[in-house]
Order: structure tokens, then sequence, then C-alpha cells
């Protein structure tokens, strides 16, 4: 699986206020995609993976996944997550 280092050109531009401010609850679920506006620092393996949101690190969630059959737990900030329906 290969990483993509830049935007693609429709994406391109300031990220938009709402996916900043994004509040999300305890339990819901998340995908986890790098948004590549803030930080070059990810784990691929972890990009387009599926967990549920288990709390607050300060202004950051803790997201518990399943990696290699073991749960684990990613910190990360909202711009990272998005909330499934």
């Amino acid at each position: 699986m290969t990483v993509r280092m830049h935007k693609r050109i429709r994406d391109k531009g300031k990220t938009p206020l709402s996916k900043i401010f994004t509040k999300l609850n305890e339990g819901d679920k998340v995908v986890l995609l790098h948004n590549l506006s803030f930080t070059r620092v990810f784990p691929p393996r972890f990009q387009g993976r599926i967990g549920v949101v288990r709390g607050m690190r300060g202004r950051a969630y803790k997201v518990e996944l399943m990696d290699g059959g073991k749960n684990k737990t990613f910190i990360t900030n909202q711009i990272h997550l998005k909330k499934l329906k």
C-alpha cells in the first residue's frame, strides 16, 4: 500500500472549519484518514482503519482499533477522523 504525500488537485486548499471543530462522542465509530495538510507523521498501516472513540487526551481523541488481532489505542487529532453514520 502506498501513501500519498500530497493532495489531489480537487482536494487542495484550506481545510474546512467544520472539519477542524468536529466534536465526537465516546463510542462513535470513526475512520482514520490522513489529512496531508497537518502532519507528515502518520503510520500508513492505520490509513482507512475503522475504530471506536474511547475518550480524549487533551484536545486529541483516543481511538481503539484492531491491529493484527490485538486491540490498540491510537491517539490523534479530530482532523484525521471521519465519523461513520
